[in-house]
């Protein structure tokens, strides 16, 4: 006990340096908050010992989440254990602010809150981390429970795990009480809660701190650049993680969902992130070890693992573990070779809807398209290392895969033309496209502003990847501000499983957000790290030319929008800095020992007029000899220096003429929401339907009660289960409550109360689709009514795509406050699907669906118009 509180007090200490990153303003969701301390007061055993081996030595980072941001760990390793570091409050607030007296010392250094009653307190601990929630109490009186969550109500998660309610009577440990929801204890976990359920006489509640987990981990990268949403992106998607970083692997979700392994193909763009961010290439090899002979039965995963594997080998240069592995990566290449040309039975290749939203539509044509695209990148990247390595069959077997199924797509000119976003993606990332075919793919599929962004960050990885390849670098940037700043708008600290920009428009900060054909949403989800590394390769510019970085380049993409960069990225050789400012010319790259550079001076559009390095011109549209510097030559985009030897070379520009602006396109959703209504409820009659209507479940056993418009050929339902389809429900029958649907458009008396529902918390049933299948093109507009029958405080969300492209066609919304009944009115001309999620309360529900002419919807003047 002693050496353990002595070590603690060292920590105290050390903790006190670092006070000043417990700053930022509440009034800006955008910007961090969290206040590092450690107390002392817990008696509670902790599974791991407090931080040490290291020191806060490092810079503060302001636009970084991570609490430990400038501690440094002396010689990290893989094989080192997990430690544990303390968070405080950083605001609290109370449902019944009489009950709890001095709320305001809970975010300072020694609360003392008076429990005078029954009621809850919930604490922000201003990021997320992987946590448990402890509070100290000498004189606990009554009952109580404990909650956590990632978002600002008690979570809830799919079924499986030990609790997935995470709320529960706290263990005690002397004056400590201790929230245990699993045998590791650490969940996702931003808010906290003490819920005082009984009050028999006035307690005090005299500390609360979040315990969080840390795998010793020191970043070597940065990023900073003139947009300061991009630079909390680098480290939010690095933060995020590191959070995930257990023991012995990378892992894949925080929050318990109770599927707590490493996921072979969600670790390629975590491990990429922790490439550029960290460079703990040991952990990164030891990972890449522990999922080589798995794809958690996800074919597409294996071709991730070899992108992984060849990531690690040009960062590292560890031929040895390529050479391990190329058995292992010819069999996977061979696998996808064997399937190419049949349903490869993916199951998954992502949660977006044009992929088959996960696991739900198996035959896919988009995601079996991208798969084959995949595939071809996969095998040209491994004939690229092989090349690398000396093994040239190798490499001409590969290369001639890649190259041989090209040039079968291209007998059709118009190959392209039947792929969507994503396969679009991976087939410009094979590298392979023409110029004229770039354009064309670019134009179908990347200039949409809401399309143009997947469902997923994890696709969308992949799809920023092919804006580099197509040089539309602004576009890039739009699409990564929409997809990852919204989820920073929004209020996350760390990057989630799924996200949509429009979500921001309809949820509050931190609010509970939709859950979805993934089950309940993840807020901090590292595959959405893969933005991390594009930043660094793409926006800097530093990436590797041979393994190991034995050559290297920085160019860096600033695009219309930005006028400065500057970071670093760690190799086997050292760290290799960079910055570029276009507004003052000052650029700067650092050459580690045992590395040979190329710069590239970024024209951003204007005229280079000449280059000074020491007070010596080195360019005036010619080459002038300067030592440490082979020679240069120009492109339309460059001023490359080639040969920089190693040390500190500095660069002072003079440019001429200005860097156009970006006009930045706007969000078009071909359908309209046309308004809510709360006031119709169950009268629909001479409102809705007047062209045809769908009584869900009305006759129950799953029959409908319809009428179906003429140019309506059918409506169908899906939900991933045994069955296919949505649960069903019949609440009341024969009832005359008015919230209950009319039999009729006579708005008859005699009634039934039913409707469809998603299979809350079964894993992956928390969203059902309706399909509205229209004969070719025909405006209407379609009604769904809800009604929160059971009063059970559901709130759910609607998303709306076209049925043809499984394209986006109207912002998502969100519907609440049902329980007397509420319409959704939409205005379409073509075949919709409409996908219903849970949000909270038991389950997402549906109770009608109704029919009118196009653009008027029944709407009357109680209904309320949806901008």
């Amino acid at each position: 006990m002693n050496t353990h509180m002595n070590k603690l007090k060292s920590f105290i200490f050390a903790a006190l340096l670092l006070a000043p990153l417990a700053f930022l303003h509440a009034a800006d969701p955008i910007e961090w908050r969290y206040a590092l301390s450690l107390d002392g007061t817990s008696v509670a055993k902790q599974p791991y010992p407090v931080l040490n081996g290291g020191a806060f030595d490092g810079p503060a980072v302001k636009e970084s989440p991570d609490p430990l941001i400038g501690y440094h760990w002396k010689n990290p390793k893989a094989g080192d254990g997990l430690q544990v570091y303390t968070l405080r409050p950083v605001a609290a607030v109370a449902e019944a602010p009489a009950s709890f007296k001095n709320l305001d010392s809970a975010t300072g250094a020694k609360p003392d809150i008076a429990v005078e009653g029954t009621g809850s307190i919930r604490f922000d601990f201003g990021v997320e981390s992987a946590a448990w929630l402890e509070f100290d109490s000498p004189d606990l009186a009554g009952k109580i429970e404990m909650s956590i969550s990632e978002y600002n109500e008690p979570a809830k998660v799919n079924s499986g795990p030990a609790h997935p309610d995470k709320s529960g009577v706290p263990v005690k440990y002397g004056n400590t009480y201790r929230l245990e929801l699993n045998h590791e204890l650490y969940e996702g976990v931003r808010f906290g809660w003490i819920h005082v359920r009984s009050f028999a006489a006035p307690w005090h509640i005299t500390g609360v701190r979040l315990v969080c987990q840390a795998k010793p981990t020191n970043y070597r990268g940065g990023f900073a650049c003139s947009d300061p949403m991009l630079t909390r992106i680098w480290y939010a998607g690095a933060y995020g993680v590191k959070l995930n970083l257990t023991k012995d692997y990378f892992g894949a979700i925080l929050m318990d969902r109770g599927d707590r392994i490493s996921w072979t193909g969600d670790a390629h763009p975590s491990q990429a992130a922790a490439l550029v961010a960290f460079g703990n290439f040991d952990f990164i090899k030891k990972n890449i070890d522990n999922t080589s002979g798995q794809n958690n039965g996800i074919r597409s995963y294996s071709l991730y693992w070899v992108l992984s594997l060849i990531d690690y080998y040009n960062y590292t240069g560890d031929a040895a573990t390529l050479e391990k592995y190329i058995a292992n990566v010819c069999g996977k290449l061979d696998d996808a070779f064997s399937v190419y040309e049949k349903n490869p039975g993916l199951g998954f290749y992502g949660w977006d809807e044009r992929l088959g939203a996960g696991f739900e539509h198996d035959s896919c044509q988009e995601s079996q398209q991208a798969y084959r695209m995949l595939s071809i990148r996969a095998s040209k990247a491994f004939a690229e290392a092989m090349e690398k390595c000396g093994r040239t069959k190798l490499r001409d077997k590969y290369n001639g895969y890649a190259n041989g199924r090209m040039a079968e797509l291209r007998r059709n000119a118009a190959w392209y033309q039947g792929f969507g976003l994503h396969a679009n993606a991976d087939a410009v990332t094979t590298g392979l496209l023409s110029d004229a075919e770039k354009r064309a793919v670019f134009e179908q599929s990347f200039a949409d502003r809401v399309n143009r962004v997947s469902f997923s960050p994890f696709n969308q990885y992949f799809v920023i990847q092919a804006f580099a390849l197509l040089n539309k670098y602004d576009d890039a940037l739009s699409s990564i501000k929409d997809l990852w700043g919204g989820q920073l708008t929004y209020g996350g600290t760390t990057f989630f499983e799924v996200f949509r920009p429009s979500w921001c428009s309809v949820l509050g900060i931190n609010d509970a957000l939709p859950n979805n054909q993934c089950g309940y949403t993840s807020l901090c989800h590292p595959w959405g790290g893969g933005v991390t590394k594009w930043l660094s390769e793409e926006v800097l510019g530093i990436r590797p030319t041979s393994p190991g970085f034995k050559t290297f380049d920085v160019t860096p993409h600033l695009g219309r929008t930005l006028t400065r960069v500057s970071g670093r990225t760690p190799t086997p050789r050292g760290e290799i800095s960079a910055s570029f400012d276009v507004a003052t010319g000052a650029c700067m790259v650092s050459v580690p020992t045992g590395t040979v550079g190329r710069l590239g001076i970024p024209k951003v559009e204007k005229t280079i007029e000449r280059i000074m390095v020491n007070g010596k011109c080195v360019w005036d549209a010619a080459f002038h000899p300067v030592p440490g510097i082979g020679g240069a030559s120009q492109d339309s985009d460059f001023v490359y220096f080639t040969d920089l030897q190693p040390g500190e070379h500095a660069f002072a520009v003079a440019y001429r003429g200005v860097t156009p602006p970006y006009v930045e396109p706007p969000e078009i959703f071909p359908a309209r929401l046309v308004g809510e209504d709360a006031k119709t409820s169950g009268n629909w009659g001479g409102v809705y339907g007047k062209e045809g209507y769908v009584l869900c479940n009305y006759n129950g056993n799953g029959a409908d009660k319809l009428r179906l418009p003429a140019y309506v050929s059918s409506v169908n339902y899906y939900m991933k289960n045994s069955g296919g389809k949505p649960n069903a429900v019949v609440w009341a029958s024969g009832t005359d409550d008015a919230r209950a649907l009319a039999p009729d458009p006579e708005n008859g008396k005699t009634r039934t109360a039913a409707g469809l529902f998603t299979g809350d918390p079964v894993a992956c049933e928390q969203a059902f689709t309706v399909t509205i299948n229209v004969n070719g093109r025909h405006d209407y507009s379609v009604a769904l009514y809800f009604a929160d029958w059971d009063d059970k405080g559901r709130r759910l969300a609607v998303d709306m795509f076209d049925e043809s492209t499984l394209c986006l066609i109207a912002p998502t919304k969100i519907v609440n406050d049902f329980r007397g009944g509420k319409y959704l009115v939409y205005s379409y001309d073509k075949s919709a699907r409409f996908r219903i999620y849970h949000v909270r309360g038991d389950n997402a529900v549906l109770s009608g669906i109704f029919f009118d002419a196009g653009g008027s919807g029944g709407i009357q003047r109680e209904t309320k118009t949806v901008k």
